[in-house]
Formats: structure tokens, C-alpha cells, sequence
């Protein structure tokens, strides 16, 4: 993707720190560093999972037509307990098990039109960061070690709860730690904890052991940012204890008072209606909704749909609809695209500019819903013109890249087969190109030699194939019917 620097544009976010709106400014002029807490590679990414991954993407798009330089750091968690307890239950290697995941994880985000971040650390890569970290933060007096465990020390940290506005009493009740006799407070958290003979483990001064899942992203963004840099994103539940305990890390490890300027949270994810929870059963996988057929591009509009720091309430009503949403940007394109035999749409966001109203969208806190009104305003005017403007094209085209959207050229979305195409009439060729090429081919000699009576017979079945046809000037194209 090619950087087209907007300098003079003012980019305003919401800061969870402070829980306002502020004017972004990065630390260095020309460079904007953003961390965002990844996977835990032990099970496929569910559309909870997902959410952060678009947003955040969307985001940095957003600054890469900003600043002449961004670093997009995005983790890869591939130890923790759930990853040693799955790979048990799988009875496969963890490296196995996190190997093939991240794969799944890699596959399943790109359907979504999701950018590859600039750099993408396993926590594994970087134990050696991580004892360095936790022996800085015993020698000054912030962590403390006992019987294999090392705790961080929080009534140590004064500002401690300053990212979630907890009071004590909520920050010991709510803090997802193992019960431990050996810590000094309820709300110390661990650091460094031994390890089994059957599970993975590291040397270190406190004996053989794994570190705690905190600890690592501090470990990684000092590693890559260094101990302050501009955007810590994440998903809503992550503000307490993951991320109030990653501030604590490392401003008293760095002796800063800051980790990160903006901390920026997408908001939960339910599934019709109901909270989604792995325990429950009550989730759906990306892997699943591609498997079914859904267009990644309608999957990732869907946790678009809905500002992102709201709740999103995903159903299969609302895929529909933005696949629907989609169909109507792409119909607007689809005379220009006609023209455009290669099928080439780079040129589009490489040489043109977003309808202003998306840039006004964006830069107020990533108003991604706004955006898309201002997508299908121009649509609505591209069709005015019959399709044939193709300034109001590209400007569209490029709009909707900004969003991670309209990636196809219309041709190729609309032959994409509906969702779950079992619907599709039985015992037809339905998803054989070749043969529903042949047919418009055959259907257009019967019309050449004047044999309507059988172009319609032609058309008809090909309709009960569900494929639906459309003739123009240009000749004669083809979707599936939704």
C-alpha cells in the first residue's frame, strides 16, 4: 500500500486514559508507533477476536496516509495456560498446536482484508526481554520473588488503576490471578511462575519456569517501541487487568510515567443478543463464516458496522444486510469496472482521493458508520451518471480501501455464490463458471440469429440456477442471486 502523507489533517481520538477525546500527536514528528495486544494461538479466532484486528487496521490505514512512517506492532501469545491445556486435549505439541493456529489466525484475518502489522513478535522469541524486565523491576523494588513465583508489587505503583478508574475494592475482585498464599497483597499479580516437568518452561534466576501473560507485551512493545510510544490498542476487556497491569510494568521498569500516550479500546462483541463466551459454547469463528461462504469483505463491514467503541451485536441479519450494503457499492463501479479489462483497482487508491466526508469521518475518532453514509452518497451519484464518471470512481474505490473495503473488481464480487449455497437449485452446475459462461455464449448466438424463444430458455435456467443476468452496452455480465 503507498503512503499518501495528509499532514495538515488533524487526527482526534478517544484516550482511555483520561476517557476524553484529545488531538493525536505522535511523539516524533514523521513516525507514529501503535501496539495492539494479538492472539492467543490455541483455538481458532472467533469474531470477538476479530473486531480489534479490523479496527486497529483501519487505524492504520488511517495513519499511513498521515505520517511517512508508522510501526504497526501486533503479538503473536503462543504460551499460556490455555495453549498448554489445549495442546493436552489435542494430545499434539504446543509448537504444533500454535504453528497451525497462527496459520489459521494469519489465513482467517486476511480474508478480512486485514494489513499484515509491521512487525508480529511471538512471546516466545522474547523470554530473554522478559526475565530482563522482571529483574529491573525487582531491583527497584516493584517485584518481588518467593518459592519459584515472582509477583509484581502494587501498592508499590501509586498510580496503579489509573487506566480503568477502579478503586481497590474492585481492582481485587475483578483481577483475573490465580489465588496464591504467597503474595503479599490480593492485588499483586504475577510476573514469573514455575513450571511442571510436563509443561514448557525457561530457565531463570528463580528457578525453571514461564512468565505471566502480562508481562510479555510490556517485554515486546519496550522491545519495538521502546518504554513510550503513541497507541496501545486493545478490546475492551483487556483495560483491566492486562492492560493496567502492562502500565505498571513498564513505567516502573523504565522509570516513565507513561507506557503509551492513547490507549484506545474497541468495544464486546455479542452473538444475537446474547454476550459471547468460549465456556458457554456461544460463539462463531471466522474460519466457520467463511466456510459457510460469507465474503470476509461482508464479515469485516459487519464489525464495522457499529462505531468502535460501541457494542456490536453480530447476526446473521446483519451479515446479510452488509453484504447487501456491499452489492450496492459494487453495482455503482460496475460500468467503470466493465471497461477495465485487466480488472486492475490499485491504480484507484494509489492515485486518488477519498471523498471528503470520509476523511472528516475518520479523523473524528474513526466514525467508520459515517463513512460509509458518505460511501454510498457517492455511490448514489456515481449511478447518476450511469457509472461513466470515473473521477467519482476511484474517488469512491478509494474510499472504501481506507475502510480495508472494495478490494474486488465488481465482476469477481458479484460471481462470488451467495452464503451457504446448498440453496442454490439442486442438481444444476450452479458453481461451474465455465458452464454458465458457455450459456451466455450459447444465449447470445440465439439472439444474433434471431432465435429469442430460446436466448429466453437460456436465460431462465441459468435463473433457476441462480444466476441472474444483466445486458448492457458492454455486453452481457452475471451474478448470483442472493
Amino acid at each position: 500500500m503507498t503512503a499518501m502523507t495528509e499532514p495538515s489533517r488533524l487526527l482526534r481520538l478517544h484516550n482511555s486514559l483520561g476517557r476524553s477525546r484529545q488531538d493525536f500527536t505522535p511523539l516524533e514528528p514523521d513516525h507514529v508507533r501503535m501496539y495492539v495486544c494479538g492472539p492467543t494461538v490455541y483455538d481458532h479466532a472467533h469474531i470477538g477476536n476479530a473486531r480489534p484486528v479490523v479496527v486497529f487496521d483501519v487505524l492504520f490505514r488511517l495513519l499511513q496516509r498521515l505520517y511517512p512512517k508508522v510501526t504497526y506492532v501486533r503479538n503473536i501469545t503462543d504460551i499460556d495456560d490455555k495453549i498448554i491445556e489445549a495442546a493436552q486435549k489435542n494430545n499434539e505439541s504446543i509448537q504444533s498446536l500454535t504453528a497451525r493456529m497462527t496459520t489459521i489466525f494469519h489465513d482467517d484475518m486476511a480474508a478480512l482484508d486485514a494489513l499484515p502489522p509491521s512487525l508480529e513478535p511471538r512471546a516466545t522469541a522474547h523470554i530473554d526481554a522478559m526475565l530482563a524486565m522482571i529483574g529491573d523491576l525487582l531491583e527497584k523494588g516493584h517485584a518481588y520473588a518467593v518459592d519459584g513465583h515472582v509477583f509484581f508489587d502494587v501498592p508499590s505503583y501509586p498510580d496503579y488503576g489509573q487506566l480503568s478508574g477502579r478503586d481497590r475494592y474492585q481492582m481485587i475482585a475483578g483481577a483475573r490471578v490465580d489465588v496464591c498464599a504467597h503474595k503479599k497483597d490480593p492485588a499483586d499479580f504475577v510476573l514469573w511462575k514455575p513450571s511442571e516437568n510436563d509443561q514448557p518452561g525457561w530457565d531463570s534466576p528463580w528457578g525453571r519456569g514461564r512468565p505471566g501473560w502480562h508481562i510479555e507485551c510490556s517485554a515486546m512493545s519496550g522491545v519495538y517501541l521502546g518504554p513510550c510510544f503513541d497507541i496501545h490498542g486493545g478490546g475492551l476487556d483487556l483495560v483491566f487487568p492486562h492492560h493496567e497491569n502492562e502500565i505498571a510494568q513498564s513505567c516502573c521498569a523504565h522509570d516513565r510515567p507513561s507506557m503509551a500516550q492513547f490507549w484506545l479500546h474497541n468495544g464486546y462483541v455479542a452473538l444475537d443478543g446474547e454476550k459471547m463466551s468460549k465456556s458457554t459454547g456461544n460463539v462463531v469463528s471466522v474460519r466457520g463464516l467463511l466456510d459457510q461462504g460469507w465474503p470476509g469483505e461482508a464479515i469485516r463491514l459487519t464489525l464495522l458496522s457499529a462505531h468502535y467503541r460501541q457494542p456490536l451485536d453480530f447476526s446473521t441479519p446483519r451479515l446479510a444486510a452488509s453484504r447487501a450494503q456491499l452489492d450496492r457499492l459494487y453495482g455503482a463501479l460496475r460500468a467503470v469496472d466493465d471497461e477495465d479489462t485487466d480488472g486492475d483497482t490499485e491504480d484507484f487508491s494509489d492515485s486518488s482521493s477519498p471523498p471528503e466526508g470520509v476523511w472528516v469521518a475518520l479523523l473524528d475518532d474513526l466514525n467508520v458508520p459515517a463513512a460509509l453514509a458518505c460511501l454510498h452518497e457517492a455511490a448514489h451519484a456515481l449511478n447518476k451518471t450511469g457509472g461513466q464518471d470515473h473521477r467519482l470512481a476511484a474517488s469512491l474505490r478509494s474510499g472504501g480501501k481506507m475502510l480495508g473495503l472494495l478490494n474486488e473488481s465488481a465482476q469477481s464480487w458479484f460471481q462470488r455464490p451467495p452464503a451457504q449455497s446448498g440453496a442454490i437449485g439442486e442438481g444444476t452446475p450452479a458453481a461451474d463458471t465455465a458452464w454458465i459462461e458457455k450459456q451466455i455464449a450459447e444465449r447470445l448466438a440465439a439472439r444474433q440469429r434471431g432465435d429469442y424463444e430460446c436466448a429466453d430458455r437460456i436465460r431462465d435456467a441459468l435463473n433457476a440456477s441462480g444466476v441472474a443476468l444483466e445486458d448492457s452496452p458492454q455486453g452481457t455480465s452475471w451474478r448470483w442471486k442472493q
